[in-house]
């Protein structure tokens, strides 16, 4: 890379939407976003300008919230941000990979068990359409869905790992670790690197990926913030 390139993974959404996720990407201008009930995730250039601002009002809408994950610069005049807390980024360095014999690959069927799982745990957003962002695997128990972990973002050569959550009924057992294990494993297979995102407060769960062989990469930020009620004309 050469000396100021930014890397992919400093603009993952972007980077996402614009490579292996290119299919779900709506556009307007240079923003651009998945469908709302795939992901909240959405693009903004490196340095949006006026026009982008405008662009992303246009295409969300007057007077509503939007996210701005690892977004660090202001917002424009009118608008409010409306939610924001630290966060961190880590990468594959080491991790001890490998496929777990219990795990099985949730699909569209599941869906409704896994928003259960979801709402249960708070792993961080989780869509009707979700699933199609990547491989999810899951462990059951008497029939019943316990844990999972998946992937969602997909910057060229690198793969996220997201929604790992495992039922307060069933922690203390190593599940969201086999689960993270497994998950890597697919990615590797592929011949790309791990990477994943969590709260800065999360110290807990910072902790479990440091043991496990991912490193701090970067702080970050995610945030929300609601678009300016009057839509301006996007300036050429």
């Amino acid at each position: 890379m050469s000396a100021g390139a930014r890397h992919v993974l400093d603009n993952p959404a972007l980077a996402s939407l614009t490579g292996p996720h290119a299919h779900f990407a709506e556009r307007r201008g240079r923003v651009l976003r998945y469908p709302t009930d795939v992901s909240p995730w959405l693009a903004l250039p490196d340095e949006p300008d006026a026009g982008d601002w405008a662009d992303l009002a246009a295409l969300a809408g007057a007077g509503v919230e939007v996210p701005l994950p690892g977004y660090a610069g202001q917002v424009p005049e009118g608008w409010e941000i409306t939610f924001q807390i630290e966060g961190v980024q880590l990468v594959d360095e080491g991790l001890d990979a490998a496929p777990d014999p219990e795990a099985v690959r949730l699909g569209p069927a599941d869906v409704p068990e896994i928003l259960d799982l979801i709402a249960r745990t708070q792993p961080g957003p989780f869509l009707p359409r979700t699933i199609e962002m990547g491989t999810y695997l899951g462990i059951r128990r008497d029939g019943a869905l316990v844990a999972m972990a998946g992937e969602r973002l997909h910057p060229p050569g690198w793969t996220e790992i997201s929604a790992v959550c495992t039922d307060p009924a069933a922690r203390g057992q190593g599940l969201a670790t086999r689960l993270i294990r497994a998950v890597a494993h697919g990615i590797r297979e592929r011949g790309e690197t791990p990477f994943l995102h969590t709260s800065a407060a999360n110290t807990q769960a910072i902790r479990l990926y440091e043991a496990l062989g991912f490193r701090l990469r970067r702080t970050t930020a995610f945030l929300a913030a609601r678009t300016t009620e009057r839509l301006p004309e996007a300036v050429s």
